[in-house]
């Protein structure tokens, strides 16, 4: 794994980072969402080297995103804890922006769709504390009681 620990930095979306940055382990977590289970199963969809997703299957078990257990035949399975189940929206949104900036040239390439109706969920947005869409110029950071920098010369945008 290249360089990707950024526990140094007092910084959320660093830590996030730290644990599901690299792209092999989005796609696993990807993957467990779509019902795949077993090693075997996440190797012949990804293509990927088993000695790297052998890695990242223990990384995100000991991050706590996947739980490791026995299944049928007494083959291991992976499946999302509460942790990983709270990714849902990070992977949504990842895949709504990828649907409109990267869009495939014959339609949507899936339809995340309610399970009790069948329709369609809406786009991923952010919303303010009573409920309406907000776009990125809406919307600031203020420092929280853990901000803390070794550049406290940096000021947030106002």
């Amino acid at each position: 794994m290249k360089n990707s620990n950024f526990d140094y930095m007092n910084c959320s979306l660093a830590q996030t980072l730290s644990v599901i940055g690299e792209h092999w382990s989005l796609l696993i977590i990807r993957d467990v969402f779509m019902g795949l289970r077993r090693f075997s199963e996440f190797q012949k969809d990804l293509g990927i080297a088993k000695n790297i997703l052998s890695e990242r299957l223990k990384r995100l078990v000991a991050e706590g995103i996947l739980e490791k257990t026995k299944g049928e035949a007494g083959f291991s399975e992976y499946r999302l804890t509460e942790k990983g189940l709270a990714l849902q929206p990070v992977l949504l949104s990842m895949t709504h922006w990828g649907d409109q900036y990267k869009p495939a040239k014959k339609g949507k390439r899936l339809v995340f769709v309610d399970r009790a109706s069948g329709k369609p969920i809406q786009r991923m947005a952010v919303r303010s504390h009573d409920g309406r869409k907000l776009h990125a110029k809406e919307v600031k950071a203020k420092r929280g009681s853990g901000y803390a920098s070794e550049r406290l010369d940096v000021p947030l945008a106002e």
